[in-house]
């Protein structure tokens, strides 16, 4: 049965109920219909009939007055063979006067039909299974008040019962064919859809490979173009993802290797140097105390990263006075700024309450006034602006730093990225202080986006809600 797990043989099949159930309903209701109008339309002329023999019954007193039984006799025995049908008389208690087939005479005959003739209410019914049709009437006294006896008629209805019977055997039939032939045509047709899908799949297979550079051929503008379209977007943010890994891994290993080498080669030189003065001791040591703290700096920011991607730290949730916060982050880096003689600009309208964690969102914050100090040319400004409306918290941090190139924005909240040359370790840091604040302010609902134009300095924009929303809804 592995065939049957084929999208095109499941499409066969699918195609064949969709086709064959409307089919057989609709014959059905049809046939149902038909056969009801032609079995009331016979129902009624055999009732007819029934009525002319009990009129001549009644005419001829026929179940009051017994001596002119053979006329009685030859006249049922002669209706019987005009109508084709075989005619029972029956006195008013079910027994049997006359039967034209001499069958049941002087027999009592009771059934649905001949009690509802002898209550007076005329019934025709067809026999269930059989093409046999009964039609029972009353036959009343000359003053029509009492009943006496029924008349009932017992006729073959297969000039009517079964062309229906074939009809419905032709129909039934049909409605197979055609709901089988609707279902190859679309086994036929299945290759338009499973062939692209197929194609795909093979493409698949090559990603879980490792062969990342695959593109598929996207035709028309259908469901399987967009999933087309959608597959070549993935691999291009798998590339990308791939890309950015490698370069991680490559500028992981260049930055923890500087400060390594640089360690080595200071010790180098005190081991392999006689009559060292205590001044080069101590000069080389504070240098390699110096790349020790840059070693020691670049590894607890990629474990703040490492754990921040697999939300191995909390968040720690409060009502913070973003006001507040960030006054405090001023303070602390009042020193750097009045070093290069750059002027801190601080503007707030309103007292702002947010739901965040401090801890966290004041290291990011800091990051980014850091760098605008860091990158911002002495006697320049770096400005803080503080707004909010009824849902969201905005934090404006402006410089008048020398700028990033447009075709690099997009790429400066990643791992170690650097713009160009003039942003070079010799500022400090570890390169990962953009790609935390990113991390923290998305853990927050946030959103972070940059303006910049070389040579006229640079706007960072954070955004978060005034309101934490956690996973699944808001605490």
């Amino acid at each position: 049965m592995k065939w049957f797990h084929s999208l095109r043989w499941k499409l066969l099949f699918l195609f064949f109920i969709i086709s064959y159930i409307p089919l057989m309903f609709f014959s059905s209701v049809i046939l149902d219909r038909m056969e009801t109008y032609y079995l009331t339309e016979s129902e009624k002329g055999w009732l007819g009939k029934a009525n002319m023999v009990a009129t001549q019954v009644k005419e001829g007193n026929y179940l009051i007055d017994n001596s002119n039984y053979n006329l009685f006799k030859t006249l049922i025995a002669s209706k019987s063979s005009e109508n084709g049908a075989r005619i029972l008389v029956v006195d008013a208690s079910g027994f049997v006067i006359m039967d034209s087939s001499g069958a049941d005479t002087n027999n009592t005959l009771m059934n649905d039909t001949v009690l509802s003739a002898l209550n007076n209410q005329e019934k025709a019914q067809k026999i269930e299974g059989l093409p046999i049709m009964t039609a029972a009437v009353p036959v009343l006294d000359k003053d029509k008040k009492t009943v006496v006896g029924a008349v009932v008629l017992v006729t073959s209805i297969k000039d009517v019962f079964l062309p229906i019977q074939d009809m419905k055997n032709q129909i039934y039939l049909l409605s197979l064919v055609i709901a089988l032939i609707a279902g190859l045509l679309s086994f036929a047709t299945s290759s338009v859809i499973t062939k692209p899908l197929k194609t795909l799949m093979k493409f698949v297979q090559k990603i879980t490979n490792g062969q990342l550079d695959q593109k598929v051929n996207v035709i028309g503008k259908d469901e399987i173009a967009e999933l087309g379209n959608a597959f070549n977007h993935m691999t291009d943010q798998l590339q990308r993802v791939e890309q950015s890994r490698q370069e991680f891994v490559s500028n992981v290993s260049h930055e923890l290797k500087t400060p390594l080498s640089s360690i080595k080669v200071l010790t180098e030189s005190l081991m392999f140097q006689e009559d060292v003065p205590v001044e080069m001791y101590k000069e080389f040591f504070e240098d390699i105390n110096s790349e020790v703290d840059r070693l020691n700096n670049i590894i607890s920011d990629l474990l703040t990263l490492v754990r921040l991607d697999q939300r191995e730290i909390p968040l720690n949730i409060a009502n913070v006075d973003i006001n507040e916060m960030t006054q405090n982050i001023l303070k602390r880096l009042t020193p750097l700024a009045k070093k290069k003689e750059i002027k801190l600009i601080y503007e707030s309208h309103k007292d702002i309450i947010a739901e965040i964690d401090e801890v966290k969102f004041t290291l990011a914050l800091t990051n980014l006034i850091e760098n605008a100090i860091k990158y911002t040319p002495s006697g320049g400004e770096v400005g803080v602006v503080i707004q909010s409306d009824l849902q969201d918290a905005f934090i404006s941090v402006q410089d008048t730093g020398i700028g990033i190139a447009k075709e690099e924005q997009s790429r400066i909240f990643e791992r170690f990225y650097r713009t160009d040359k003039t942003r070079n370790r010799e500022t400090g840091g570890t390169g990962l202080g953009l790609a935390i604040t990113y991390k923290t302010v998305i853990m927050h609902n946030g959103s972070i986006q940059v303006e910049s134009e070389e040579g006229k300095g640079s706007v960072f924009s954070v955004q978060f809600p005034l309101r934490h929303v956690w996973e699944g809804g808001t605490k």
